[in-house]
């Protein structure tokens, strides 16, 4: 086959069948995909969970992991947010015409090594390819189906005042890799997202306590634009505190270098939590025991007043308001 992603590949020929034959399915094996029927079917009870999401990130790699890791892992934590346990996943790739093949089936392999960490697995999928010029590289459209457990009620509506907010780690990582690598800035140690599937260490939480009544993973628009979300779907207050919301030097650093604030840096492998504050220290001591949750804590709590505003006390003492995200200083982040 071509080293390079032809026009005849997204043409239904031949040239196509041996891409998703000899690219995509033998990587992706499971028995549903391999039927190659132009649906999967399958048995599923209960209430579903079902999310839609595209992947148009520059550069297609980065520390860290990869536009098709990315896609897993956005849709996996995606459903995750909702205390769904997820299940199937759709995969869409937009191809531009000489596209290295090589890098493609980097990216394949990337998908299957995420979706087995996260226990998912791709069932049905679609390729194009569109002509040089059209599109930058590739893009990757995705779709999840997962279940809802029996009692689970986590929805961005729910956070009460008196509940406490929790993060699961530092806040950053991901933005700040990715324009590393896209502008050649360098640090002392390697900076890398934090891509990561997140379904797991919502089930560790879930564990412990029904009493978990939001979930958000705060990707674009970084921490403080989810916590606004929050706060106007919950019609709550929020008050944090600046000094114990953890960010890495590197990411830091950055930020100041160029004119950035953190609190507005994608992230990929985060989650913010309200938790009623009687069952808050036994979801904060669980999480810590999972790789993607060890650095979690507390970093404030909703209110009853000011109904959807998030304020934050400053290291020097004072109180800020912390507006959504305006703009994009980072485009194409995920």
């Amino acid at each position: 086959m071509s080293e390079k992603i032809l026009l005849a590949h997204g043409s239904g020929g031949k040239l196509a069948r041996e891409l998703v034959e000899e690219g995509f399915r033998q990587v992706l094996a499971n028995p549903l995909l391999d039927r190659m029927d132009d649906s999967a079917v399958f048995d599923i009870s209960g209430r579903i969970a079902f999310t839609t999401d595209s992947y148009v990130i520059n550069p297609i790699f980065f520390p860290g992991g990869d536009i098709g890791k990315l896609a897993v892992c956005g849709t996996v934590n995606d459903l995750s947010m909702v205390g769904a346990v997820p299940l199937y996943l759709s995969l869409a790739f937009i191809i531009e015409e000489g596209f290295p093949r090589w890098d493609l089936m980097q990216i394949v392999r990337s998908v299957q090594t995420a979706a087995a960490e996260a226990g998912v697995q791709v069932i049905t999928g679609d390729t194009k390819v569109v002509n040089r010029g059209s599109a930058d590289k590739l893009f990757i459209n995705t779709a999840g189906l997962g279940i809802v457990p029996s009692g689970v009620e986590i929805s961005g509506s729910k956070a009460q005042p008196g509940d406490k907010i929790l993060l699961s780690g530092t806040i950053g990582d991901h933005g700040i890799a990715v324009l590393s690598q896209r502008e050649g800035l360098s640090f002392s140690t390697r900076l890398k997202s934090d891509c990561a599937p997140l379904n797991k260490l919502v089930a560790e939480m879930i564990e412990v306590s029904s009493q978990i009544h939001s979930l958000r993973d705060p990707t674009r628009g970084g921490l403080a634009t989810t916590l606004n979300e929050l706060a106007r779907q919950s019609k709550v207050g929020m008050r944090i505190e600046e000094g114990k919301i953890p960010v890495r030097e590197e990411v830091r650093a950055a930020c100041e270098m160029l004119g950035l604030d953190p609190l507005y840096i994608a992230n990929e492998g985060k989650l913010v939590a309200a938790v009623s504050s009687g069952d808050v220290e036994a979801v904060l001591n669980r999480m810590r025991r999972n790789t993607y949750g060890r650095d979690a804590t507390i970093i404030g709590e909703v209110r009853g007043e000011n109904p959807g505003r998030v304020v934050m006390k400053t290291a020097l003492g004072t109180s800020r308001v912390v507006d959504m995200l305006i703009g994009d200083p980072l485009p194409r982040i995920c």
